[in-house]
């Protein structure tokens, strides 16, 4: 039994994303949320919502106990990227890429 969330069009890089994911990526929910509540940084805070989504997801849909739960997966992927234009040096334009990202987290029981 697994309970997933999901964020998607996240706007943040994922390379800004992946070092976040990285620090819980098979942790406890608890120690997960409390490394995620101490992390600076504003990608701290966007994983640290989808990890409490989805142990509500766990505990209300599947009928978990969160004192049990370990982050088995977490990935933070690409997502659709803006497109966005700067006037470059002699009327060149130059591209800003506006990049986002799709958070993906899913929670197992311990046995």
């Amino acid at each position: 039994m697994e309970a997933k969330a999901t964020a998607k069009y996240v706007r943040m890089s994922p390379i800004k994303l992946k070092p976040v994911t990285d620090l819980v990526r098979g942790k406890d929910l608890n120690e997960a949320l409390n490394i995620l509540r101490f992390t600076p940084g504003k990608g701290s805070e966007i994983v640290e919502k989808v990890v409490e989504s989805a142990a509500a997801n766990a505990e209300n849909n599947f009928d978990m106990n969160p004192d049990n739960l370990y982050v088995a997966e977490i990935s933070a992927n690409q997502g659709p990227t803006m497109k966005r234009w700067r006037a470059g040096s002699q009327g060149r334009a130059s591209v800003i890429l506006k990049r986002s990202s799709n958070v993906t987290v899913t929670l197992k029981e311990r046995d």
